[in-house]
């Protein structure tokens, strides 16, 4: 019996960031269902030293848990004035709580004084696709930018308002559109390099 080729494969999303989970819906969207991370999961402690640690971490413990595949992906910003900071600590540079403002109010601070060619950075972004048995895939992106002296632009979330990426043309990531983002974004090139994965491991998702 052929398989039923409408039918689209389930993953469940290990994050709970709501800006993330709907940037994984409109990448994947048409590919996948994605679902939301169960409400009931015990939260995974990114402890590991890397971003493809923590995405796999976070990806299997879901998978584990849901019984489905899982998506996760870990996010860095790394600075080269700040010997790579704040990393695979971005989510939390300023506190385990710390809001989207209170890291690019401590990035910044870090920054003050630093002159604009001095200023490089790169985020980096890793997304794993763990099945319940613990195999998988994982997918890499990155992009290459520079820190602003102040935050500029209304959209995205995260460091997007300081982050102006060498493809840009001189725009923050704040300042684009979605569309435009997720032509040149980290994510979004992490998730073409897992789809390229997927392709060259064949059908493991069934």
């Amino acid at each position: 019996m052929k398989p039923d080729l409408s039918v689209k494969p389930k993953l469940v999303v290990a994050s709970a960031n709501p800006d993330k989970v709907a940037d994984l819906v409109r990448l994947l969207g048409e590919r996948f269902e994605v679902v939301a991370r169960p409400t009931d999961a015990p939260e995974t402690i990114e402890d590991q030293d890397t971003l493809e640690g923590n995405s796999v971490k976070k990806a299997t413990e879901i998978a584990e848990f849901s019984g489905c595949a899982a998506l996760a992906d870990d996010t860095g910003l790394f600075v080269a004035a700040l010997d790579g900071r704040p990393g695979v600590f971005s989510a939390r540079y300023a506190g385990e709580d710390a809001s989207y403002q209170d890291n690019v109010d401590k990035l910044l601070g870090e920054l003050s004084g630093v002159g604009d060619e001095d200023r490089l950075a790169e985020f980096r972004t890793v997304v794993a696709l763990i099945l319940p048995d613990g195999s998988g895939v994982t997918g890499e992106g990155s992009v290459s930018g520079v820190i602003t002296s102040e935050p500029v632009g209304e959209q995205g979330f995260g460091y997007d308002p300081v982050f102006a990426p060498d493809e840009g043309e001189g725009q923050t990531f704040a300042q684009m559109t979605r569309e435009q983002k997720q032509e040149i974004s980290h994510r979004a090139r992490a998730f073409r390099s897992l789809e390229m994965a997927l392709e060259r491991a064949g059908n493991i998702l069934g």
